[in-house]
């Protein structure tokens, strides 16, 4: 009886260790965001090129990630918040353009942003369904999008922007459910910081995607 109350069923524990990582993940994103938002405010008045060089820091501090997050928790989650300060600072001409020319697009592409995470979010964390070839066909739909992007450049295509953004909203819809569901099937703590990057790279290529589309509405 006595070893019967000292562990917990086994349902009770892999409950407990989702919520856990669940926790854990979420809070490196708010963090990572937070610093996102800091970068974004000192690299308003930088040069586009600062600008460039701090993109590809923050790409580099990423792949970096890959490297660390076996041997040192630490330096892994220091990469994650280089990698969101950084970025901030990376996207900061985007955001001081939409501010100086149509502000109300930020609001509005923020709180859009909020719904379309929360909603697919919830969905691929609460689906049985593996998603992992879903996220396969995602990642392939991404590079052709890329693809679509330089040929916007070169060829005038009517509506061509909003096309872009639209399929740029439905591939990351499929990333957001599949991370979404990694956050409740993986046992690895470690991975929390990989986790926070990717779910906080979904959050801002949507919010991407959501600026060009209301900024082109208000046109």
């Amino acid at each position: 009886m006595g070893e019967a109350y000292a562990y917990p069923p086994a349902g009770i524990a892999v409950r407990d260790h989702s919520r856990t990582l669940f926790a854990q993940t979420m809070g490196y994103v708010a963090v990572t965001t937070g610093l996102f938002a800091m970068g974004a405010y000192l690299g308003r008045n930088l040069p586009v090129g600062v600008a460039f060089l701090a993109y590809l820091a923050s790409f580099a501090a990423l792949i970096a990630m890959q490297f660390t997050v076996r041997r040192s928790r630490q330096t892994t989650v220091a990469l994650l918040l280089g990698f969101g300060l950084l970025m901030g600072v990376a996207v900061a001409p985007t955001l001081v353009y939409y501010a100086s020319t149509d502000p109300q697009a930020l609001w509005q592409a923020g709180g859009a942003t909020a719904l379309f995470v929360a909603a697919f979010g919830a969905a691929g964390y609460a689906t049985r369904r593996d998603l992992s070839a879903l996220a396969r066909i995602c990642f392939w739909a991404l590079v052709a999008l890329l693809v679509f992007g330089i040929v916007l450049i070169f060829v005038n295509i009517p509506y061509g922007s909003l096309i872009y953004s639209v399929l740029g909203l439905v591939i990351f819809a499929g990333f957001i459910m599949f991370d979404f569901q990694r956050l409740r099937r993986s046992k690895d703590i470690d991975a929390a910081p990989l986790l926070a990057a990717s779910i906080f790279l979904d959050i801002l290529n949507v919010f991407l995607f959501f600026l060009r589309i209301f900024r082109g509405g208000s046109r």
